[in-house]
């Protein structure tokens, strides 16, 4: 290593890439990452002593598969940026006066300089991201919240238009010319203070990566991620993935976990920030609707249809692609602040930054195996598996000499044995249906969703009114204010409508929440509280009335005393709020 740092003093300037080249190899070649999610954590809430047990539980995620190194290519061909190409619809600049003009000013140590300026105040709120959260935090209905913040997210273009011609189906580019539309969600600055922070992590937080003549290398050291090392790895020309920005940025926490109401899938987030005159990735597919917002600078971007059906809607990520399989691209622009361009999984894309420019972009994520398919493989196993207890015909036996006239040696083969034997396979699969759990399994579906969420962020009344705001505190010697005071008119409500799920289990039932969930994906196990049976009335009565608020003497429940605890139980769980603060600070 001494005569390695001497070799590079004699040279020139030493950088983090060229230590890493020499340790790790030249010709290292990344395993892309997906957002493999961290080992959960084994914590379970302890029970108390009344009707309901909470817990923790579930098996974790396995981390997908690592795709196959790239190949080494031939670099492109350069293609006018005003070529022709068969581009989706462009929608119209956003006429809205509350659009804001420029991002945070702030300047990251060694990287990128920000933009300068600030946000223009829109009315009381501001402008920007921040005073777009302020406006929703506004809305009684988590529901509504969601529903605004999907249609700002795509404005000018209505979200019913954008569901009935783009989603899953084609590219959407929207030119905004309002670089300061994001302002708030994320920055250079945001980026820079997550490293100052020193909790960011190579590998498991940043990716370092570079792709240059047709070859995909990823250039992570192990330990920490210092400002130092990743701001030289950037002015090296590698570009900065930062998987789970939501973990570093309460804004862009914010953001998403509203967001995920509105998709009813899990929705996540990487950053990107590229240097001019580079690219960080080579051309790919993923498994995930794609919302690539455009933060700081700009960046060129070609996108292609998939090459075959069975990339259409794909269930898994492509690995690394050539750019001699890519064909034409069907769009091609340069995105620029305040611009946004969505495309679907299975459509090939890549983007590289201009001479002039870095760029930092944004992408949001959802829908990844949230297909039909994919809700089937839960469904199908626990139809036979009724269908097997409960349906005789389901255990009879096969026929004793199939053996001798099925398979694949006798497909061809005309036997009345054979026809009548795939008639018996599809009568059985027919009636399958009949013992289909469909609720149930998506029950099981909406668990794991659950389990995916980030936790809900309260506004600052949502605060005073919940068990986070609640002043119990260490004072003159010993606690105070500790007594939660629930009485029958007590008026509450959920604190979100998305944040619970009933579930019935051959366990018992089960009410599955998200607001122990952590910022970082699949940190803890699914919480849950197991429930009496009695008390699922009461769960659905407060699913029903939201967000109207409804006294404790209305819940549905035997005994006043039983109202009074499952109230309680669940305001201490942060799954309720009381309509006025229980105490005073």
């Amino acid at each position: 290593m001494a005569a390695m740092v001497a070799e590079q003093r004699e040279l020139g300037r030493l950088s983090a890439l060229a230590v890493y080249r020499r340790m790790a190899g030249a010709g290292r070649m990344e395993r892309r990452r997906r957002g493999a999610p961290l080992p959960a954590g084994r914590k379970r809430a302890k029970a108390r002593p009344r009707r309901g047990r909470a817990g923790g539980g579930g098996s974790e995620s396995k981390a997908p598969p690592p795709a196959a190194p790239p190949s080494r290519v031939e670099l492109p061909v350069e293609v006018p940026l005003e070529a022709p190409v068969e581009a989706p619809v462009e929608a119209p600049v956003d006429p809205r006066p509350e659009a804001t003009a420029a991002g945070p000013d702030a300047k990251p140590r060694g990287g990128p300089k920000a933009m300068p300026g600030g946000p223009r105040p829109a009315g009381e709120d501001g402008g920007g991201v921040s005073g777009l959260l302020r406006r929703l935090a506004r809305l009684e209905d988590s529901r509504q919240r969601a529903a605004e913040l999907f249609r700002w997210l795509l404005a000018p273009v209505a979200p019913a238009e954008f569901l009935g011609r783009h989603w899953e189906r084609a590219p959407l580019l929207l030119r905004r010319g309002d670089p300061g539309y994001y302002a708030g969600l994320f920055s250079t600055a945001d980026f820079d203070a997550a490293l100052q922070g020193g909790e960011v992590h190579f590998g498991t937080h940043l990716d370092v990566t570079s792709y240059a003549e047709g070859v995909r290398e990823t250039h992570n050291p192990s330990g920490r991620a210092l400002p130092a090392v990743v701001w030289d790895f950037y002015q090296n020309g590698c570009s900065l993935r930062l998987l789970c920005p939501q973990a570093f940025s309460p804004t862009v926490w914010h953001f998403l976990s509203i967001l995920q109401e509105q998709f009813g899938s899990m929705a996540g987030a990487n950053t990107y920030l590229t240097p001019p005159g580079t690219q960080g990735f080579a051309p790919h597919y993923d498994d995930i609707e794609a919302f690539v917002l455009q933060l700081e600078g700009k960046k060129h971007w070609r996108v292609y249809r998939p090459r075959t059906d069975a990339e259409v809607l794909p269930q898994f990520s492509s690995t690394n692609l050539t750019q001699a399989e890519l064909g034409e691209p069907v769009l091609e622009t340069v995105l620029e602040a305040g611009d946004l361009l969505y495309f679907p999984r299975g459509f090939i894309h890549q983007g590289d930054c201009l001479p002039d420019a870095h760029s930092l972009h944004i992408t949001v994520s959802s829908y990844q195996r949230n297909s039909w398919g994919d809700f089937l493989e839960k469904l199908l196993p626990a139809a036979l598996q009724m269908a097997l207890e409960e349906d005789v015909d389901y255990r009879r036996g096969l026929p004793m000499d199939y053996l001798q006239y099925m398979g694949v040696a006798n497909c061809d083969t005309v036997d009345a044995r054979r026809t009548a034997f795939v008639e018996k396979v599809q009568s059985l699969i027919k009636k399958l249906v009949d013992y289909a759990p469909i609720d149930a399994a998506v029950d099981q579906r909406a668990k794991s969703f659950l389990h995916d969420c980030l936790p809900p962020v309260l506004t600052q009344s949502e605060k005073a009114q919940s068990v986070y705001g609640f002043p119990a505190r260490w004072q003159d010697g010993g606690p105070c204010n500790v007594d939660i005071l629930i009485t029958k008119d007590t008026e509450v409500r959920l604190l979100r409508h998305g944040i619970v799920r009933l579930c019935n289990e051959e366990a018992g039932v089960m009410l599955y929440y998200t607001t122990e969930n952590s910022r970082v994906y699949h940190k803890e196990e699914p919480k849950f509280l197991e429930l009496d049976p009695e008390y699922t009335d009461s769960i659905e009565f407060l699913l029903s009335s939201y967000p109207n608020h409804v006294s404790v003497a209305n819940l549905p429940c035997e005994t006043l005393e039983e109202k009074i605890s499952l109230a309680t139980l669940l305001f201490e769980k942060g799954i309720l709020t009381t309509k006025k603060p229980l105490a005073k600070i």
